[in-house]
């Protein structure tokens, strides 16, 4: 984070909003303290997922910065954890990343913005009050792969990283089992066997951690799949 440099403003205060510093690199977490501390409450760090979601359940903060690849299965693991308990706090991506599937994919796993490193103290600490009182914050580059993503100029299912576990036959079977196809019928689009269905169905709900067919539905509509 750019954080020196005397013709910075001095941030506002972000009304001391409550935050936890999610990121592996320690000095990392050192710097945005000293100069985001003043400004917020730092309530708790966090160093991988693990230790991030322990963190941040225990404290409850308004806002969590968030890095997102850490070890243990990365921001977008971290985020659907949280919000499975505790779906009130709020999460602001910090990453030196700005590639497209890392904005895109933890924006749909619940984050309210995405800032590359480069930010500067000021506009971090604006950005946290800012996705703390319900607005979307992204760098400018950033907000691009959003609105690419939401006109379709990007293949967001492409980079849905659970979805990316699935062969292509499987997430043929997915699509046809999501819009209502009984295992008969999907056999007969797919000129495949109704025991062949069956075991393509099984390993998609093993590899999804999904249970039944009406929760397989749900996430493929979830992500505009059928």
């Amino acid at each position: 984070m750019s954080s020196n440099g005397p013709e910075l403003e001095e941030p506002k205060v972000a009304g001391q909003r409550r935050v936890v510093l999610v990121d592996d690199h320690a000095m990392f977490r050192s710097g945005v303290k000293h100069d985001i501390g003043p400004y917020v409450t730092i309530v708790g760090e966090g160093e991988d997922v693990p230790s991030a979601v322990e963190t941040i359940t225990r404290t409850l903060p308004e806002v969590v910065l968030l890095d997102v690849h850490l070890p243990g299965g990365g921001g977008v693991e971290v985020i659907k954890q949280v919000l499975a308990v505790t779906p009130d706090v709020t999460f602001l991506a910090v990453s030196v990343s700005d590639a497209a599937e890392d904005v895109i994919g933890v924006i749909r796993a619940g984050a309210r913005g995405y800032v590359t490193k480069s930010i500067s103290a000021p506009e971090l600490v604006e950005a946290i009050g800012r996705v703390a009182d319900g607005d979307a914050v992204f760098s400018p580059r950033l907000a691009g792969f959003v609105l690419d993503a939401f006109s379709g100029a990007i293949d967001v299912a492409s980079i849905d990283e659970d979805l990316d576990r699935l062969s292509q036959r499987e997430r043929e079977v997915l699509r046809l089992i999501a819009r209502g196809y009984a295992y008969k019928e999907v056999a007969k689009e797919l000129f495949i066997s109704i025991k062949t269905v069956e075991t393509h169905v099984s390993s998609v709900l093993r590899k999804l951690q999904l249970s039944n067919r009406h929760q397989l539905t749900r996430w493929a509509t979830d992500r505009r799949l059928v």
